[in-house]
């Protein structure tokens, strides 16, 4: 097991005076570590994580940083062997009058800010299903062969969703065209922007964590905040004052929640299962 302490002694040349475990993630175990130097920072880990996985995500969190559109927090270390991330630690705070405003707006500029296609130029996979990211010029395309169809084979393959299900996403996967809507150029995308994933420091503002960082259609970011809530209707006004969406953005909510439906119904059962069914039925 990794002595992060020693590791992240290490790499910072400064030795951790105080490792405080963090609780709410699923996926790795997380600290708020004080340093000698009188720095705090926040460092996880993850036991018999694939090679790459926290390189992945720091690139992805930088490569939102440098859009300058939204917080996000600096990456401090980062390592593959042993698999740590250290970030800047942001001091929890509380929503003011305009939060979820300021987030609407930021959203918009970050989203303008692009991709140079759909998917990513390290091509590396993201999410724990290790979903592609290969470069491609057609969103259809990409949301087709590198999401769905992809996704209907491990749904098929675990049994996490009846054949009829499976059936029915490979269907939406070939009438891709029809559902899509008009065309827009890549957008710099969170890719896993649920509330969990973005916390508020003080003064209120807006931080957005752990991402799955592509080039993909704006609506997909916008329809993962509405499958889970956690986002005021101010922060779905500003944005769509600031950028405005696309006619019959509505119908398609349904489309782009389908992704990550999928991947929950893999992950945990449970009502991702009718959630799913419902979505499709939706797109009938």
């Amino acid at each position: 097991m990794i002595d992060l302490g020693a590791e992240i002694a290490a790499a910072l040349d400064c030795d951790a005076i105080s490792m405080v475990p963090l609780g709410g993630g699923d996926v790795a175990d997380s600290y708020r570590v004080e340093l000698e130097d009188g720095r705090t920072v926040f460092a996880k880990t993850k036991s018999g994580a694939d090679p790459g996985f926290f390189i992945t995500e720091a690139a992805g969190l930088r490569w939102l940083l440098d859009a300058g559109a939204v917080a996000v927090p600096e990456v401090v270390a980062v390592s593959s062997d042993p698999p740590f991330l250290i970030q800047q630690w942001i001091e929890p705070g509380y929503p003011h009058e305009t939060t979820e405003a300021d987030l609407g707006r930021s959203l918009a500029t970050l989203h303008r800010t692009g991709a140079p296609f759909f998917g990513r130029q390290d091509r590396r996979t993201t999410t724990s299903r290790g979903l592609t990211n290969e470069p491609e010029q057609s969103w259809a395309v990409f949301y087709s062969q590198q999401r769905l169809i992809p996704l209907a084979r491990l749904c098929r393959d675990s049994g996490s969703l009846p054949s009829q299900t499976v059936a029915d996403l490979e269907d939406v996967a070939r009438r891709i065209d029809d559902l899509v809507g008009p065309e827009e150029a890549p957008a710099r995308l969170h890719g896993d922007l649920w509330a969990g994933n973005r916390l508020i420091g003080a003064g209120g503002a807006s931080w957005l964590i752990d991402p799955a960082a592509f080039g993909g259609h704006r609506e997909f970011d916008l329809a993962m905040m509405r499958l889970f809530g956690g986002f005021g209707y101010d922060c779905f006004d500003a944005y769509n004052e600031a950028y405005p969406l696309s006619d019959g953005w509505e119908a398609r909510v349904a489309l782009y929640q389908l992704a990550p439906l999928a991947v929950h119904a893999i992950k945990f059962g449970g009502g991702y299962v009718p959630a799913t069914r419902q979505a499709l039925d939706s797109l009938r």
